[in-house]
């Protein structure tokens, strides 16, 4: 394992749950490759922009990623976003759950990254992924229940994820979650017990 990719899409930065769990996840990884290189991206501190009419009409005339008078365009963002997850051998995705689903920042990188002709393409079998697999770890951290006989809400950021990622190619997925973090000390302290378990016997072959 050469490269690692490190997105986080929590607006709590390193005082997210999501983000310090997934520093977890990235430090087990370099534990067993020590030489292996982080690419980080922080989507609240850079905020990637929406894909735009460049972006849209690329995809039905097929052209090539190009300035844009204001810096880099949509077209030109995804064609950057989708050569780091390329050159990666290991993804590790930190996020919380916003309103049952992904954080915005979240679907916009997953937005440019899932682009037609270029990491799936259509076909009359469905759409097959372009993208060699490889692990993918994703740290989730939510206020409430989200899974399990205790879940009061609605879970539509697990199988969102499980449905989008493997449509490039990506399908090796791992789910880490720290649940209830509103729900007391002793919920908190009973998460964070077993998503270390969890941890602890993933990492540990």
């Amino acid at each position: 394992m050469k490269n690692i990719l490190h997105i986080s899409a929590s607006a709590r930065e390193e005082d997210s749950a999501s983000y310090r769990l997934s520093q977890q996840i990235v430090a087990q990884l370099r534990k067993a490759h020590p030489d292996a290189q982080v690419v980080s991206r922080d989507l609240w501190a850079e905020p990637l922009p929406h894909v735009d009419f460049q972006y849209a009409n690329a995809l039905a005339r097929h052209q090539g990623g190009a300035p844009h008078a204001q810096g880099l365009s949509s077209l030109a963002w995804s064609d950057l976003l989708i050569e780091e997850l390329r050159a990666a051998d290991a993804v590790v995705i930190a996020t919380p759950m916003h309103n049952f689903t992904v954080p915005s920042v979240l679907k916009a990188w997953l937005d440019h990254v899932v682009r037609i002709g270029v990491t799936f393409n259509a076909t009359p079998e469905g759409k097959i992924g372009t993208l060699a697999d490889r692990p993918v770890y994703i740290a989730v951290s939510s206020g409430g229940w989200r899974t399990g006989e205790r879940a009061r809400q609605p879970d539509f950021l697990e199988p969102y994820l499980r449905a989008i990622l493997p449509t490039i190619g990506l399908k090796d997925l791992h789910f880490f979650s720290l649940q209830a973090l509103v729900a007391g000390p002793e919920a908190t302290t009973a998460a964070h017990a077993a998503v270390e378990q969890e941890l602890a016997q993933h990492f540990a072959v």
